[in-house]
C-alpha cells in the first residue's frame, strides 16, 4: 500500500459530560496536531497517491471550522463528547466528501482507504481508518 501523509494543527476548546472526564467535563483547550494519511494499492499514471499541496489544502480549509472555535458551542456536536476520537472521524467524513467531490484532483479518485490522527500530546493520540 502506498502512502502520502499530510499534517497540520487546530487549537479548540471544549467540555465534556459524564464522570468518566472528571476535570475534563469543565472547559479546557486543547491543540492538536492533525496527520492525514492517504492510501492507495498502486501509484497513479503520475506516480502519485495523491497531490501532496492539494491534500495540505484541503486538510487545512477543514480545520480551520473549527480552530479556535468552543466545539461546546458548535450546533452540529450539541449533545456530543468531542473526544478526540469523535473529531478524528469528523474530519475523516469531511475529507472523504471533498475526495469524492474532487477537490483533492484526480488522483485522489484512485484511492483505497484514508487514515486520520489527531494527537493530542507528545504520548497520546486518537484516530479513525476508514476505505472510500
Amino acid at each position: 500500500m502506498y502512502m502520502v501523509n499530510v499534517r497540520d494543527h487546530m487549537m479548540i476548546a471544549h467540555s465534556f459530560s459524564g464522570e468518566t472526564f472528571g476535570p475534563a467535563q469543565r472547559l479546557h483547550g486543547a491543540t492538536y496536531v492533525v496527520d492525514a494519511c492517504f492510501k492507495r494499492k498502486a501509484l497513479d499514471e503520475e506516480n502519485l497517491v495523491v497531490d501532496i499541496g492539494r491534500a495540505s489544502e484541503v486538510l487545512h480549509e477543514i480545520l480551520g471550522e473549527f480552530n479556535y472555535r468552543n466545539l461546546d458551542e458548535v450546533e452540529a456536536f450539541q449533545g456530543q463528547n468531542t473526544t478526540t476520537e469523535f473529531m478524528a472521524r469528523v474530519i475523516f467524513d469531511r475529507l472523504a466528501v471533498a475526495i469524492r467531490d474532487g477537490r483533492l484532483g484526480a488522483s485522489a479518485r484512485g484511492l483505497s482507504a484514508l487514515a486520520v490522527t489527531l494527537h493530542e500530546s507528545h504520548v497520546a493520540q486518537a484516530g479513525f481508518e476508514g476505505p472510500l
